[in-house]
C-alpha cells in the first residue's frame, strides 16, 4: 500500500480554532504491521496519519483507491476488520478494532456462526429517525418535547453529521445559532438530546430497508446483530453524498470530496495533504480552502467552471487577502500520478464549456478537493416506495412531499439534504417540522402547542427561503411539494 514519508508528521499539532481531543493512544495491526492511532479517531484517520493513502483497489483494473467521502457513503475504504469484510473504515473508531486487512479480491462473507443469534432483535418505538445530522437531531429534539418514545439511528460512531467539521460561524438568526461555529452547534444539539430521556440514540448502525407497516431493517455493526425496528412514524434524514467530476485520473488517491478533507483536518486533526487544488468556488470550496490554510496546507489555486465565483464575497475576500488565485471559466483537465496524486492540469473553457487549447496550467499538488455539489442520499426513500422526482435545482433524486415533510408513503417523513440540497439552517427547520408532524400524526389534535410550534417553524422556513439566494431552491420546491 502506498505511503507518504514515514518520518513526516501528518497530524495537526496547532490550530487557530480547534483543540483535538484524540483520547488515549491505541495500537492495531494493519496487514500484519503495527499501527498507532488514538481511540477517538477513525481507523481511516489513523492510517492516513501514518502516511497510508491507498485503501483499496478496483476489482476490474486493479487501480488504487483512496479516501473520498469520509462519511460512509462510498466504497473507497472497504476493508476487513476483525474478520468482517467490506467494512467502511471511515466510520469505525480505532478503540473498537484489533486487526485490519486490505481486500485485494472480492470478499467472502463470514460464517453465520460469527454473528450472535440467528434472529434479529425486535425494537418498538413511536418515532424512528434515520440520520443524526442537523435535520435528524432537530427532529428528535422537537419530537421528544412531547413525551414520546424517539430513537435515532446513525451509521457513524458519533452524532452531529456534517456540523462536526464546520469551523466557520453560521449566518442567520440567533434562534438558529447565528455567530456560532458548526462543531459547537453539534455539541449543543447532542447535549440537548442526551438530556432528554424520551430520546435514545444508536450509532454504528446502518438502516438497509423500510418495509410494509413501517418495519425497518438495520444492522448494528458494533454488536454484529440485525435489528427489526417497528415504528409508528419514520423520519429519514440521511443527508447527501458528494458529487464526482469527470476528468482523467479522477480516481487517484488524493482526489477527494471537499467534505472529506474537512473531516480529516477538522474532526481528526490530520492534514489531508501538503499542497491542494480546489475545484469549485461555491461556498463549500471557498470555506474548505480557507480551512485547509488554517490546517497548514498550501492552497495553490481554486478553479471554477462558471464565469463568476458562486460563493459569498466574504469567503472569497479572505482567500484573496492571502493571495490564493481563483481561476473562473476554468476546469480541471487531468490529475497526474501513478499511485497517488502528484500534480494537476487545469484548462480554460469558453461560454459553451468547451476546452480552449493552449490554456493549460500545471500545478504540483498532492491533494485535489472536489467541491462540485452534493447529491441527496435518497436510495432508502426510493426503496420504501416513495414517489420520486429528479429535480436539478434540489441536487438530484428527491421524494415528493407536502409542506409538513410527509412523503407519499403514509407515516414516512423526510428532512434535510435528502429532500433537497440547501443549508444547515433549513435542514434544522425541516427536521423540527417533521418531528412535530410525526407527533401530531400519533397523538391527533390534542397538542395545541405542537401545532403552534410547527406553524412558527414553517413561517421561519418561508422567511429564509424568500431571499434572492434561494430562488433556485424555490423553483425546485414547486416541483416536489404536493398538497396536504
Amino acid at each position: 500500500m502506498s505511503q507518504g514519508d514515514p518520518l513526516k508528521n501528518y497530524r495537526i499539532t496547532e490550530h487557530p480554532i480547534l483543540e483535538f481531543k484524540r483520547g488515549k493512544k491505541k495500537t492495531f495491526t494493519y496487514n500484519g504491521e503495527l499501527v498507532e492511532g488514538y481511540e477517538n479517531e477513525s481507523v481511516l484517520a489513523a492510517l492516513y496519519a501514518a502516511g497510508i493513502r491507498v485503501f483499496s483497489k478496483s476489482k476490474v483494473l486493479g487501480n488504487p483507491r483512496g479516501a473520498f467521502c469520509m462519511i460512509g457513503k462510498c466504497s473507497s475504504c472497504l476493508m476487513e476488520v476483525d474478520g468482517v469484510p467490506n467494512v467502511r473504515i471511515c466510520t469505525i473508531p480505532v478503540k473498537d478494532v484489533k486487526n485490519v486487512k486490505s481486500q485485494s479480491e472480492l470478499a467472502n462473507p463470514p460464517a453465520t456462526s460469527s454473528f450472535p443469534g440467528n434472529r434479529p432483535a425486535n425494537i418498538n418505538v413511536d418515532v424512528l429517525i434515520v440520520g443524526g445530522g442537523p435535520a435528524g437531531l432537530f427532529a428528535a429534539i422537537h419530537a421528544g418535547k412531547y413525551g414520546t418514545n424517539v430513537l435515532i439511528v446513525d451509521d457513524h460512531y458519533f452524532l452531529g453529521g456534517q456540523l462536526v467539521k464546520q469551523t466557520h460561524k453560521f449566518f442567520g438568526s440567533k434562534d438558529l445559532f447565528s455567530g456560532i461555529r458548526g462543531f459547537e452547534i453539534a455539541k449543543k444539539l447532542v447535549n440537548e438530546i442526551e438530556q432528554n430521556s424520551n430520546v435514545q440514540a444508536v450509532t454504528q448502525t446502518t438502516v438497509f430497508g423500510i418495509y410494509d407497516g413501517l418495519t425497518v431493517g438495520a444492522y448494528d455493526h458494533k454488536n454484529r446483530r440485525l435489528l427489526k425496528i417497528k415504528a409508528k412514524q419514520v423520519i429519514v434524514a440521511t443527508g447527501a453524498s458528494e458529487n464526482y467530476l469527470v476528468f482523467e485520473n479522477n480516481d487517484l488517491p488524493g482526489v477527494m470530496g471537499a467534505g472529506a478533507a474537512q473531516t480529516l483536518m477538522n474532526v481528526y486533526g490530520v492534514k489531508p495533504g501538503e499542497r491542494a487544488l480546489i475545484v469549485g468556488a461555491g461556498n463549500v470550496g471557498l470555506i474548505v480552502a480557507y480551512q485547509l490554510m488554517q490546517a497548514g496546507v498550501d492552497v495553490v489555486a481554486i478553479v471554477e467552471a462558471m464565469p463568476r465565483i458562486g460563493g459569498y464575497f466574504v469567503h472569497a475576500a479572505k482567500l484573496r487577502r492571502y493571495g490564493v488565485p481563483i481561476y473562473t471559466s476554468h476546469t480541471i483537465k487531468k490529475a497526474h500520478g501513478k499511485n497517488y496524486v502528484e500534480g494537476a492540469t487545469i484548462i480554460a473553457i469558453n461560454s459553451r464549456f468547451n476546452e480552449i487549447p493552449g490554456s493549460e496550467k500545471y500545478f504540483e499538488v498532492d491533494l485535489i478537493c472536489l467541491a462540485v455539489g452534493l447529491n441527496p442520499y435518497s436510495q432508502l426513500l426510493a426503496q420504501a416506495g416513495c414517489r420520486m422526482a429528479y429535480i436539478p435545482e434540489l441536487g438530484g433524486l428527491v421524494p415528493l412531499r407536502n409542506k409538513y415533510q410527509e412523503t407519499t408513503v403514509s407515516g414516512l417523513l423526510v428532512a434535510g439534504d435528502v429532500s433537497g440540497i440547501e443549508e444547515a439552517s433549513t435542514a434544522m427547520l425541516e427536521g423540527g417540522i417533521a418531528g412535530i408532524t410525526a407527533i401530531i400524526n400519533i397523538r391527533g389534535k390534542k397538542l395545541k402547542d405542537a401545532f403552534m410550534d410547527r406553524e412558527k417553524m414553517l413561517a421561519k422556513l418561508e422567511e429564509i427561503r424568500s431571499g434572492p439566494v434561494f430562488e433556485r431552491i424555490r423553483k425546485g420546491l414547486e416541483k416536489v411539494i404536493v398538497s396536504g
